[in-house]
């Protein structure tokens, strides 16, 4: 029976031959260790006021990036924004993969009216703008971060199942499927065990990807005031200060420099998965 298996060197040495996305990489995991240790360097509330309003970037050592036009320290809301933008991202990535494969895996193994059922109402997801969408739910569901991961995953999961769907009509008719028949395992666990391992590399790539998406979706809800409002965030930085952009534009722009490098990163990491996972330019 066929299955999707390399050496685990192989892949990164695939992977590093890319070196935007080894770049990429090495950011993300700046930004991780940033996240997981924010409480080490600064252990103190984010959202505290602890100086001066509009202190500019350098203007006093205490605070190296200025502090907002509350007086509250820059760098230690950019430090432990970047936990709560990347948990979000990351979370509703995963409620849109669970999403999307369980829907593109039974379409496309099934067919006929399922697949028929599942394309409408994937199409029918798509005709909505997913920003909308997501400003909908959480305005119904309330502003927490828990709502907010919930409406970006059910926006988000429609191209994972068209990704998926499309693998497992390709490889339903294979013959090592057909063995699978034959030998009398159940549907579900030739969807599971079988397809789904080979199904598997493009929606990883794919799933990257909307991590991405996630973090500029969570960053827009929190820009228009929708955030959690106990959580410091890049978004909610961006909002607090757009009104001050004339006369303090550094309290936009270095959240927003921020949340433009981690998305670009993102999606060089998910360049350099596609060049490692994808058999067609494995050989190249």
């Amino acid at each position: 029976m066929q299955r999707f298996a390399f050496p685990r060197f192989e892949f990164l040495g695939r992977f590093a031959r890319n070196r935007g996305a080894l770049v990429g990489a090495c950011l993300i995991l700046v930004v991780a260790l940033m996240a997981v240790f924010a409480s080490v360097f600064f252990p103190t509330d984010p959202l505290r006021i602890v100086g001066l309003p509009e202190l500019w970037p350098g203007e006093d050592p205490e605070f190296p990036l200025g502090t907002d036009s509350l007086g509250r320290d820059i760098l230690s809301m950019i430090v432990h924004g970047a936990r709560a933008t990347l948990l979000i991202g990351l979370f509703a990535s995963a409620v849109a993969t669970i999403i999307g494969v369980g829907v593109g895996a039974i379409a496309g193994y099934f067919g006929g009216w399922v697949d028929e059922v599942a394309m409408r109402v994937s199409e029918l997801f798509q005709t909505i703008p997913n920003l909308i969408f997501v400003l909908t739910i959480v305005v119904i569901l309330g502003s927490t971060l828990t709502n907010i991961v919930i409406a970006i995953g059910i926006v988000s999961w429609t191209p994972i199942a068209r990704m998926t769907r499309a693998e497992f009509l390709s490889l339903r008719d294979r013959e090592f499927v057909q063995a699978c028949r034959s030998m009398g395992m159940s549907d579900f666990r030739i969807i599971v065990s079988e397809i789904l391992p080979n199904a598997l590399p493009p929606v990883i790539v794919l799933s990257s990807l909307v991590v991405a998406g996630a973090i500029l979706f969570e960053s827009a809800v929190s820009f228009l005031g929708l955030g959690d409002p106990n959580v410091a965030s890049w978004g909610r930085l961006v909002g607090d200060g757009r009104q001050l952009i004339r006369s303090s534009w550094y309290i936009c722009a270095i959240p927003g420099i921020a949340i433009m490098i981690t998305v670009l990163c993102l999606n060089l990491v998910g360049d350099g998965l596609n060049d490692a996972l994808n058999p067609k330019l494995r050989d190249r």
